[in-house]
């Protein structure tokens, strides 16, 4: 699986979260992956699974994270699809070392404008290269 569609698929099921507490989301996985727009092998399976309870387990922090990277912006005001892919784009900021900070940011902008509003991959780049001035500090 490309590196972009696996992320589509963490963040398709990183956005339900939103919707749904961590255990029924996990319960549901089944589904989503049975009745998905794409057909994914076990391994990617498994990749996609941990990569989304990794984000979940650490919601708390990298929200925190978020909201100190906010300038005159609350984090109950960022639209839903914008957040989860901020969200899953710190955790990978934050865990990847081997990827160019570029290629992540880029995959997640293309994924904010794929599914977010007008001006969602303006958005989530700004608050990205927060993280990232913080990563190279």
């Amino acid at each position: 699986m490309k590196q972009r569609a696996f992320k589509e698929q963490v963040f398709k099921l990183l956005f339900r979260a939103e919707f749904n507490t961590k255990e029924e989301l996990l319960e549901q996985l089944p589904f989503y992956f049975e009745a998905g727009d794409m057909t994914v092998s076990e391994e990617d399976r498994g990749k996609i699974e941990e990569r989304l309870t990794a984000v979940l387990d650490n919601l708390p922090q990298i929200d925190a994270q978020i909201a100190s990277k906010l300038k005159n912006w609350k984090p109950e005001r960022i639209g839903k699809v914008e957040l989860a892919v901020i969200r899953m784009t710190a955790y990978e900021l934050q865990t990847d070392t081997k990827t160019p900070v570029g290629l992540i940011i880029n995959d997640a902008v293309e994924i904010a404008k794929k599914f977010g509003q007008d001006g969602a991959g303006q958005f989530v780049n700004g608050v990205l290269a927060s993280f990232v001035q913080d990563r190279e500090s």
